[in-house]
Formats: C-alpha cells, structure tokens, sequence
C-alpha cells in the first residue's frame, strides 16, 4: 500500500522548518526546534511582526526571518514543513493553507477549533497529498508506554480511570473560555485513554461544573464517563482550579481488569499487580513530549511511517470533547458516531475549496474515514 502522504528524502540535513505563533506555546516549541538536530528553524511567522522578532531574539536569533503569512515567508525562506502553534481559533486557516501550498504541517493541539473543521483538515491533507500531524504531546512518554505494556498482563480491561486535580493562574485566553478544562486539557487525558486501550469513544455522559472560588469564567471542573468501542468504560474526573495535592499534569490513572490492576502516577514508574507473567520491561523511548511528537513527524516524512498523530486517527480525541461539552450542555448521554455524522454534514455545508468538498462527500461515514490506514 502506497503512503497516504508525500515523503521528503534523507539528504543529511536538517528539514527547514517555519514555526507559526510567536506566543508562550510558540516559544516553547521555538526552543524545541532550535535544540533538536532533526530540524533547522528556517523562519517564524505571527499577525504581530513585534512578537515574531522578540522571539527570534529569544532564542538567540535576532536576524531570523519573520513574515505573517505561512506560504509567502515559507517559500521566501526555502522551508520544506510548517509548525502550527497558534492559537485554536487559528489552526484551520492557518494548516489549510500550509497544505494548499504543498507544504507538511505539525500542528498544536486541538486539531481544529471543532471536529467539522478538524475533518475539513483531513480532507484537505488528502487532497494535497501532504503529512498533517496533530502534536498530542503527552503521548510522548515513556512511563505511558510501559503501562499500557504492563496493562496487557491484566486480560479483559473493564475500566480506566483517570484524576486531574491541578489549579494553574495562566490569565490569557484560557480565563475567558467557555469550556477551559474540557477544551484546553482534558483532550490529553481523552487522547491517553485512546492510546491505553486501543479503542474508540462510542458514547459519554459529562456534567460540567465551576466552583465558587474558580478564577475561570467557564467551567474548570468535569467529570465523564466514555464507553469505549472494546466495550470498556474509561471515567475522568478533573479541575482546574484545586489547590493542594495537585496530581501531575499528566493525570493519576488506574487501568483495571480481570486479572489486576496497573497503577501510575503520572510522574514516576507505572506498578502493576496481576495473577499473569508480566515479562521484562520496555525499552522502547517514544521521546518526551513535544520534542517526542517533532522526532515522529520528522521520522513520518523521512520514511512514510505513520505517526501516532496523523490528523484522521487524531480527530477522534477531539470528538471526546465536542462530545463530553454537549452531553454537559443537555444533560444527557452523547453518541459519538451522532456527533460525527452532524460534524460531517457541518463541514460539507462550511467546506469552500472544492477539491477538499468532493473528498468529504465521497466518505461514506465520517467513523469509516478516519478509521483508514
């Protein structure tokens, strides 16, 4: 079977690289591509030609080039992929055109700002024939991976549980969202379970809350529970306004099953106890977080791998979200699939460019394309 996306060629040198948004995310990713040997940071791009160039001079390149718009300086500067760190709102337009003008994008999570414009995003990425990688950056963990090995050992799981108890002071746009847990973080711990039990949401029922001392305009506390496509229930409980015996950002989880039970903590070495041989522990390193997700996608266009983030196996965690807030909103349990087909027919309706238009017309469900190699 041939790659679903173009290839770019070892040559021996690092793949020139613009990195999107100039904000503290921005920044971040900034430092990550200037440490790795992988990429080369070609260029940044930001609607604020001020914050684009202080951040050059952050990372100790005041005379690297700036623009604000992603082909134009892209092509300026020779760059061969796209980092996209902007802010959610901004991830569409911003992605589509990186892949209309041929260019790969690794872009921050959410996928999109909805699941409709996150399926727009698939379409696009197949029309253009090019690599769109969502950085789900906290799958990235070596401790997550020799879990879910240690998981393995337990037979049938029946539940995973997962505890977020953190009270973080960001101000910004985070204090002024509707759903700022659910939105902002809880799709880590959605996309975790995903990677965990190898199985998709079919269902949720979520109750939103926000308590009397929360510096959060919206709701920053949530509890939900997910059946999954394996018949497993996976139930998050969460704040983010809880201070004291905060858990670690990764969340405290518990996975069990018929034959034990996998603790871990999120910081340290996952325990298990199981009546089953559990065999010897994992070397596997998928990296660490968002340097992690830059060595996969960089590896994905070297070689034709596909990523774990891949845009149409990524969507489906944000369809945890859009479903967790709409179950919060009615009261009532979400169906996934429902959702989906409601975000497909969405994202006929608002799709402009016609070549990704005929592409989303012709899934015969929204479940059955982003379930494709």
């Amino acid at each position: 079977m041939s790659t679903p996306f173009a290839t770019i060629s070892e040559d021996g040198t690092p793949l020139r690289v613009v990195v999107v948004g100039a904000g503290g995310m921005g920044r971040t990713w900034l430092r990550t591509v200037e440490e790795s040997p992988l990429v080369e940071l070609a260029a940044i791009a930001d609607l604020d030609l001020g914050a684009a160039r202080a951040a050059a001079a952050a990372v100790g390149r005041p005379d690297l080039p700036v623009g604000t718009g992603t082909a134009a300086l892209a092509a300026d500067v020779g760059a061969r992929a796209v980092i996209n760190v902007t802010v959610p709102a901004a991830h569409h337009p911003v992605t589509t055109e990186a892949l209309s003008a041929g260019l790969p994008v690794l872009g921050e999570k959410p996928v999109a700002s909805t699941v409709a414009q996150g399926l727009s995003l698939a379409a696009a990425a197949e029309v253009s024939g090019q690599l769109f990688m969502v950085s789900q950056s906290r799958r990235y963990n070596r401790q997550l991976f020799e879990a879910k090995r240690l998981a393995a050992s337990l037979g049938s799981v029946g539940i995973v549980s997962a505890e977020f108890f953190k009270a973080p002071h960001f101000g910004g746009f985070r204090d002024a969202m509707d759903h700022p847990l659910l939105l902002d973080m809880a799709i880590h711990q959605f996309d975790m379970a995903r990677f965990l039990l190898d199985a998709d949401p079919v269902s949720v029922f979520c109750e939103e809350y926000n308590p009397s001392w929360s510096w959060y305009r919206g709701d920053a506390g949530a509890s939900a529970i997910f059946e999954m496509t394996g018949g497993e229930r996976f139930v998050f409980t969460g704040s983010w306004c809880s201070p004291g015996q905060e858990t670690s950002w990764n969340a405290s989880w518990r996975i069990s099953g018929e034959h034990g039970t996998v603790l871990w903590d999120g910081d340290n070495e996952p325990t298990v106890e199981s009546a089953e041989a559990t065999g010897p522990a994992t070397s596997h390193d998928p990296g660490q977080e968002i340097a992690g997700s830059l060595r996969d996608f960089v590896a994905a266009l070297r070689t034709g791998s596909t990523p774990m983030g891949r845009v149409h196996r990524n969507i489906m965690s944000l369809a945890m979200v859009e479903a967790a807030v709409l179950s919060a909103s009615t009261g009532t349990r979400v169906s996934v699939d429902a959702l989906l087909e409601e975000s497909h027919r969405q994202a006929i309706l608002e799709e402009r460019d016609p070549g990704a238009l005929e592409v989303l017309k012709s899934w015969p469900s929204a479940r059955a394309a982003l379930s494709a190699p």
